[in-house]
């Protein structure tokens, strides 16, 4: 009997069902339990800003060696417009190339994991890959595509799919091999115990991945700006590293941190949202 993926074929699984809306004890107990979570992320980052404020201003440190975070700020909102048009090219260029880089990953995961041959061919070669300095091939993608979006969205995929190519192919490597017996046994195809197995067992290695490249992207992009690039917070921070200006670089740094963290975050909802089983897995352990 050929076997069959619908979800007619399968059991029903019953699942319990809420006892109930939960009381005002429980739902503050859980707040609670959150912010004493959250509290240190929080609390680490302003000590060292008052702890840079206070410096800067006791030691009377000129601007232009090291600013206080509240003239960065200040003068970060004087120049809020340029900040804003180089901020919306750089995340552009972030999410264009990561996007990008995504596709390519998962595309060459899968054609690795399902081609014997192909994962022996090509795995040294990517290693190579992440051997080459970004310093070293940033200006010739400026010299081969010029500068506008092309050789930044290339600079990113080629920093930031490795992580999840490698996560990837992890994943799939930890199937357990008794599914994929039973799969077989059931007269499932390749393909099938792929989507139905394989690739399901890889997500959470492929939301790892895509935490980790998601930082390198707004860093690929701002180095390929510094570069060359007309807009972007990589030549605005040259611009105005050139124009003594520490303030704005040090604006520029903070506004790439806080797209870095909005990114990771993104994926961190992203992933509790796609396997809630997983996350549910791990609370029970």
């Amino acid at each position: 009997m050929p076997f069959s993926d619908s979800t007619s074929a399968l059991p029903s699984i019953s699942r319990p069902v809420a006892g109930g809306e939960r009381s005002p004890g429980s739902r503050s107990a859980k707040w609670g339990k959150t912010a004493v979570r959250l509290a240190p992320g929080l609390l680490l980052p302003l000590a060292i800003l008052v702890f840079w404020q206070l410096y800067c201003s006791i030691a009377d440190v000129s601007p232009t060696v090291l600013p206080t975070p509240t003239r960065i700020v200040s003068q970060l909102f004087d120049a809020r417009q340029i900040a804003w048009e180089n901020t919306e090219q750089t995340l552009k260029e972030t999410v264009i190339g990561f996007s990008a880089s995504v596709v390519v990953a998962v595309v060459i995961a899968t054609a690795m994991d399902q081609l014997g041959w192909l994962r022996r061919a090509l795995y040294p070669m990517l290693i190579a890959s992440q051997t080459i300095p970004v310093i070293a091939i940033a200006p010739l993608m400026i010299i081969w595509f010029g500068f506008g979006l092309m050789p930044k969205v290339l600079l990113i995929v080629l920093v930031t799919f490795f992580p999840i190519v490698v996560a990837l192919l992890d994943g799939f490597a930890a199937t357990e091999p008794e599914a994929m017996d039973l799969l077989q046994t059931m007269g499932a195809k390749r393909f099938q115990t792929f989507r139905l197995v394989r690739f399901p067992g890889a997500v959470p290695h492929f939301f790892t991945g895509l935490r980790i490249s998601a930082t390198y992207a707004v860093l690929a992009a701002i180095f390929a700006e510094y570069v060359g690039a007309y807009h972007g917070l990589g030549i605005w921070m040259s611009q105005s590293k050139s124009s003594f200006r520490t303030d704005l670089v040090f604006g520029a740094i903070g506004i790439s941190a806080l797209i870095s963290v909005l990114l990771f975050t993104i994926i961190a909802i992203l992933a509790r949202l796609v396997m809630p089983w997983y996350y549910a897995s791990r609370r029970a352990r």
